[in-house]
């Protein structure tokens, strides 16, 4: 959904103060040429491994919510909430496979992933699909247009702190989405389009305006938003009536709260940030994008199931998550040092998180 407060897309500074537009930058063919010549044999997505891992992350992300929420130490209810948290991120961050995927080649992977993670974490499949692949668009990246891109490092230094924090409301606003406005909008045919237009996306661009699906896609939505609707419903019906105690409520709503924070965290050092709304080239886009590959260990818990190369996969988009480590190898070993594909690369994400907060404090 979008940010409970929105975000201007006003810069840092006056206008007459900051540095002229940057030039544009050139696409390197060779750096594409290379990454889909050498990554060709890795377009297949592995069902075993995709079943495994979400199943896997779901039972330990669940099992740890339920010790958490028995517990009577509070270290063990801490040290199993920080598992739940971490499993339950991964399991939740198949959306993006699921947006990217020809499901044909996954057969019933979207459904079972809504059924396993998408549905009990009120995050339907239909948030992310049909918005994503905007943000991939290449007349669309980084612009007024892109649903998942603000100029964050170009902005006033108080919306970086804003920027995060609001996430930990989105427990709150998923269940009066779905267990309010949804019902409500079955009932209002303009409300409705309003629900589907402006509270059914993971963006965070606040002037983004969802299309109304149509035809198949319409079926697919509806049935998907009736089911979240009747588990949040149900779910709140439970706490009211005792069945659910209040005290596994509200470790359910933090640990959700984490969950969102964590992704908002990963989000802000996704990109970096800098374009002001001009159309970018694929190597613009490639540069504006991060990786945080290996040695490093961190990454793998904070940005799961293939974001730590995140610059990587605005190359190759196709490339199921588990064929990106491999298709990094490649790459590094064939591209020569001053190929802009290792500039993409950073060490962690603190400092990335420095250079968009330094950014932000620098008057343009």
């Amino acid at each position: 959904m979008e940010p409970t407060l929105a975000l201007s897309r006003d810069t840092a500074g006056p206008a007459d103060a900051r540095v002229g537009p940057k030039p544009r930058i050139v696409d390197d063919k060779t750096m594409l040429r290379t990454a889909a010549e050498l990554t060709r044999d890795l377009n297949a997505p592995n069902p075993t491994l995709y079943w495994a891992d979400l199943l896997g992350s779901a039972v330990l992300g669940y099992g740890a919510l339920v010790v958490a929420v028995v517990a009577a130490s509070p270290l063990v209810m801490v040290l199993a909430g920080v598992v739940s948290v971490l499993a339950l991120y991964r399991a939740l961050l198949f959306i993006h496979e699921v947006s990217h995927m020809k499901h044909a080649a996954l057969p019933h992977f979207r459904l079972g992933w809504n059924l396993i993670a998408g549905i009990p974490m009120l995050v339907p499949s239909f948030m992310y699909e049909g918005v994503h692949n905007l943000h991939h668009a290449k007349t669309r990246y980084g612009t007024a247009d892109d649903p998942e891109y603000l100029p964050l490092a170009l902005m006033k230094p108080w919306t970086l702190p804003v920027f995060i924090l609001v996430s930990l409301l989105a427990p709150i606003g998923l269940l009066i989405r779905f267990a309010i406005l949804s019902p409500l909008s079955w009932l209002s045919p303009k409300l409705r389009e309003t629900v589907i237009a402006r509270y059914s996306s993971l963006s965070i661009n606040p002037s983004f305006r969802r299309r109304i699906p149509a035809g198949e896609q319409r079926v697919l939505f509806d049935r998907l938003d009736a089911a979240a609707s009747v588990w949040a419903i149900g779910l709140v019906a439970l706490v009211a009536t005792g069945v659910v105690p209040m005290r596994g409520f509200l470790i359910g709503l933090g640990i959700g709260s984490a969950v969102a924070l964590l992704n908002q965290v990963r989000t802000l050092v996704a990109h970096l940030w800098e374009n002001e709304g001009e159309q970018m080239t694929v190597t613009a886009q490639y540069l504006d994008s991060v990786n945080v590959p290996p040695p490093g260990l961190l990454p793998g818990l904070w940005a799961p199931v293939g974001l730590r190369y995140h610059a990587l996969h605005h190359l190759l988009p196709s490339l199921p998550y588990h064929a990106l480590g491999e298709a990094h190898r490649r790459l590094s070993a064939v591209l020569e040092e001053g190929s802009p594909y290792h500039k993409a690369s950073y060490r962690s994400a603190l400092g990335l998180m420095h250079r968009i907060g330094r950014s932000t404090m620098v008057r343009r």
